[in-house]
């Protein structure tokens, strides 16, 4: 019997089809063992298709899954018919007002955000690392919604597992290249070195945006091997690459 695919819900989006994946339930072995989603792992192609499968059926069973080719930019498209993994736009962020179709955004350590606007029936995935957040990725995918009928004080963010702060030291160059007002998210730790809280700023970005709430599960991806992959797991221990986990929502299909 299959390891079934772990689904991690965040309360504030009750009855909106969603899920935060790690990397129980799937197919690929070595380095990116478990529920691989990125295809950038160095995996075998015929698993990493497995394993998308698996991930959208454990939102929304049957429904096309739509993701994009994510760079750490501020881009965010907006889906009107869903496309395939072979024709993936190059975004880091995505909205739908169209039901029935899984929105994905991958991550190993980045900040997924996971975004609804219920009453106008709309919904979006972020892919926010610092570089993201940073370059306006959250304000995109916002304005993007805002664009389908969808009210920011209305909006319901979560952001999913992330690197944590105690997981993330940085030199004195990364805090530089944030604007002294952002300077409280970083806690001093050895010389020359600072601790970084990515999700206290992603929230803080979000805030800035307009959202109406947020909500942070506070799971470290770093720390907690067994549930989630890591970037900078794997670059501490040199291992040369890494398996991606899934964020993903979508609206209910049609009945």
């Amino acid at each position: 019997m299959p390891e079934p695919v772990e689904t991690i819900h965040a309360t504030s989006l009750a009855g909106v089809p969603h899920a935060f994946l790690g990397r129980r339930g799937g197919v690929s072995t070595g380095i990116a063992a478990g529920l691989n989603v990125g295809f950038g792992a160095g995996d075998d192609p015929a698993a990493v298709a497995e394993n998308r499968r698996r991930a959208a059926d454990a939102v929304l069973p049957g429904a096309p899954l739509v993701a994009v080719h994510q760079v750490h930019s501020p881009d965010c498209v907006i889906v009107e018919q869903p496309w395939g993994d072979d024709r993936r736009p190059t975004a880091d962020a995505l909205v739908t007002r169209l039901p029935g179709v899984v929105l994905g955004i991958v991550t190993a350590d980045c900040a997924p955000v996971l975004l609804a606007d219920p009453e106008a029936g709309v919904v979006g995935a972020a892919h926010a690392g610092w570089r993201g957040a940073h370059g306006g990725v959250l304000a995109s995918t916002v304005a993007a919604m805002e664009s389908l009928g969808a009210r920011p004080s209305r909006m319901i963010a979560a952001i999913g597992p992330a690197i944590a702060q105690p997981s993330y030291e940085v030199g004195d160059d990364f805090r530089a290249a944030f604007a002294q007002t952002d300077w409280r998210f970083f806690a001093p730790s050895r010389a020359g070195h600072w601790q970084f809280d990515l999700e206290a700023y992603v929230a803080a970005r979000l805030q800035q945006a307009g959202v109406g709430h947020i909500e942070r599960l506070g799971l470290d991806t770093y720390a907690d091997e067994t549930r989630f992959f890591s970037f900078r797991r794997m670059t501490h221990r040199a291992e040369g690459n890494y398996g991606r986990q899934f964020s993903l929502i979508s609206l209910p299909s049609p009945s």
